[in-house]
């Protein structure tokens, strides 16, 4: 039986196989308000079989955007905007989980298909970022370093996302703790220098994620809960698989069900190289060493690919960006080429079903 199209369960949510979609920003927000591109873009990987559907890194608070075009949860109108698209995907047979995100330093940027890179201007929509420390992304603007009740409303600010999240129907949310955003930039000495209780040694790093995981688990108890980690830096002197793992750990402790490891992000002189599965070794890492359910990401492109990964007790599920957006279908796909007996092709496509599958 094929370990890809196995169910998988998240706390008290069943996902239906371990194929999921990963978040990708689309930068199409009006207002941080989800549109009908985001309905059409999500619903179709439910109808091409996909488990799990999270919905791209979805702001806290308004300068917590990536962009000024970037989604968001932190007003009621952004939450009933999301409900039908959340009905849509779980209409579909998915599982419907949004990224709850703040940038950072990063925030207040162009977004990449327009033309232009950098920070955004407050004349041009723009705004202040923040940050664990002034110190800015290489070619972007230098961020306000968050003080103690700064540090507070952006904990309070992830609970208040998550109840409207759970308000909309999503069944897991996930906490955006890498590729250099706002967590990430707390957790990695290269961002963060302060020299008070959020700064220093790991323990105080790992302090401000440590609270919002808190703040989550209060605020919406029901959901399961996956924490993204950037597993390295890929730089000297930054943060480590080592640290991943330790962290992994403590988060796991205090009520985290899951982890999604990336990697990179935070520093444009990172040293990366890539290739199929370039990230697979550091899912494979937390899992062993921090005992902890781990999906793996990052150019796993093919049906046997991803089933080697799990079948070879690396991960325990895969999740995948490009191949979903070339084929939304791309579950339905991998359970032929795997040779998987699913029940949920929508019957609307059972013609282009291949005879005996």
């Amino acid at each position: 039986m094929s370990r890809l199209f196995t169910p998988l369960t998240l706390r008290d949510v069943t996902v239906r196989n371990r194929l999921w979609v990963s978040p990708m920003c689309q930068y199409s927000a009006v207002d941080g308000v989800p549109q009908e591109w985001h309905h059409t873009h999500l619903a179709q990987f439910a109808s091409g079989g996909a488990g799990l559907v999270v919905a791209e890194a979805t702001a806290v608070v308004p300068e917590g955007r990536i962009s000024p075009d970037d989604t968001g949860l932190w007003s009621d109108e952004q939450r009933d905007a999301w409900a039908p698209i959340v009905a849509a995907i779980r209409a579909r047979g998915a599982v419907a989980g949004v990224q709850l995100a703040h940038a950072g330093r990063k925030a207040s940027t162009w977004p990449p298909f327009s033309g232009r890179r950098g920070t955004v201007s407050a004349d041009e929509g723009g705004w202040t970022t923040v940050a664990p420390s002034a110190i800015a992304f290489e070619g972007f603007a230098e961020p306000v370093a968050l003080d103690r009740a700064g540090i507070d409303r952006v904990v309070d600010a992830f609970a208040a996302a998550a109840r409207r999240a759970v308000d909309a129907g999503f069944e897991v949310l996930e906490l955006h703790a890498a590729h250099g955003y706002l967590l990430h930039q707390f957790l990695s000495p290269l961002s963060n220098r302060r020299d008070d209780e959020y700064g220093g040694s790991l323990e105080n790093r790992a302090r401000l994620l440590l609270r919002v995981l808190d703040a989550v688990r209060d605020a919406a108890p029901s959901a399961a809960v996956i924490v993204r980690f950037s597993a390295t830096d890929w730089a000297d002197g930054g943060w480590s698989a080592d640290e991943t793992v330790t962290v992994a750990r403590w988060t796991a402790e205090r009520g985290a069900d899951f982890f999604d490891i990336s990697s990179g992000g935070l520093v444009a002189h990172q040293q990366i190289t890539t290739g199929p599965g370039y990230q697979v070794h550091l899912a494979e890492r937390v899992r062993r060493d921090a005992g902890v359910p781990v999906n793996a990401v990052g150019m796993i492109d093919d049906a046997a690919q991803a089933e080697q990964v799990l079948a070879e007790g690396r991960a325990d599920a895969v999740m995948a960006g490009r191949e979903w957006l070339r084929d939304p279908h791309y579950a339905l796909r991998a359970s032929v080429e795997l040779g998987a007996d699913i029940d949920y092709w929508p019957a609307q496509y059972l013609r282009a079903r291949p005879a005996g599958r």
